[in-house]
């Protein structure tokens, strides 16, 4: 049975608090400007328990985002293969005004007016949809997992922005070798990473994660046994990968490289910097590889084998071939 009180709000206006108790069911209560809607909001909940349908927002009510995200990082990251790059992605989420929010209150205009500030701000189409898709896994976890039933997703009610054009950036004219040559003044292993990657197509990640002892020296090929799809793969390394390999002195906790994801991307940066080389990240080494792997006339599936790209779709988007290389072929 709802009871209805009149109260003085905090503007000094009167309010409508409803509670409703029913056993079996935990307290609910709200508070309306009229009596009407704090009526109408009484017989809907009554109703859904009458039919065994009600789903308590009470821990959505009371949950903030920041809250959320701290939860989800602590049961849901760590299951992750990009876990150590999720925490910064939770980050952007944390450092947002809707993170003081309760879970229930966020709707899809307050995602739709963060989505219009970020696209001002300049951050790309494809790395706010990423954003987007982590914080919907979180509404969905909590609904199926944390006991909110009743939560909405607000990811649901939103435009999300078109995704941007595939990169298409290569290494042009001189790049590559005034890459290297700045590097060799810098030191330490960004050369070597510069080069393997060129030579191998790999992923960062799968870079920074290599061991030793996944190295077939005698049959020439790199076995990679966690990949970014969930499919162990072998790559076959060129002369000039096992060359760089050679160069390298052993480390004693068995890892390849001493370097993390984020120290590569960051080491790279400055070399381009220092190099006078604008638009350039480490991820187009990839691109440039694969690329280099259909001029050497490597077809589709051989060139999957290599980087691990599951469709040909994928592939293409990694694929830039440049005309003036192809004129040679057509005779």
């Amino acid at each position: 049975m709802a009871t209805f009180v009149e109260r003085s709000g905090p503007d000094g206006k009167p309010v409508w608090q409803v509670k409703i108790r029913r056993r079996g069911y935990p307290p609910q209560s709200a508070t309306f400007d009229t009596r009407a809607k704090a009526e109408t909001w009484a017989k809907h909940v009554e109703t859904d328990m009458d039919r065994g349908t009600f789903a308590s927002d009470t821990e959505a009510a009371s949950t903030t985002l920041a809250e959320a995200l701290d939860r989800y990082e602590r049961e849901i990251t760590p299951h992750k293969k990009g876990a150590h790059d999720e925490h910064y992605k939770l980050n952007v989420w944390r450092k947002s005004l809707l993170a003081l929010r309760f879970l229930s209150s966020i709707q899809g205009k307050d995602l739709a007016l963060w989505r219009d500030a970020e696209l001002k701000r300049g951050s790309a189409p494809g790395t706010i949809r990423r954003r987007i898709a982590l914080l919907s896994h979180v509404f969905v976890i909590a609904k199926r997992e944390w006991g909110m039933s009743s939560l909405i997703n607000p990811t649901d009610n939103i435009r999300l922005p078109p995704p941007g054009r595939a990169r298409e950036r290569r290494l042009v004219v001189d790049e590559y070798p005034r890459l290297l040559a700045t590097a060799r003044v810098y030191g330490g292993e960004i050369g070597p990473l510069i080069t393997w990657a060129i030579e191998t197509a790999m992923r960062r990640g799968e870079i920074a994660a290599m061991r030793w002892e996944h190295l077939d020296r005698k049959a020439r090929v790199l076995l990679i046994p966690e990949t970014k799809n969930g499919t162990p793969r072998r790559v076959p390394l060129s002369v000039a990968a096992l060359a760089v390999l050679d160069g390298l002195p052993r480390r004693i906790d068995g890892r390849v490289w001493g370097m993390r994801p984020d120290s590569i991307s960051q080491a790279f940066e400055r070399v381009c910097g220092a190099a006078g080389i604008e638009g350039l990240t480490f991820h187009d080494l990839r691109h440039e590889a694969t690329s280099r792997l259909f001029e050497k006339g490597l077809n589709p599936m051989q060139v999957a084998a290599i980087t691990g790209h599951k469709t040909l779709q994928m592939l293409k988007r990694y694929t830039h071939l440049r005309a003036e290389d192809l004129v040679g072929m057509l005779g």
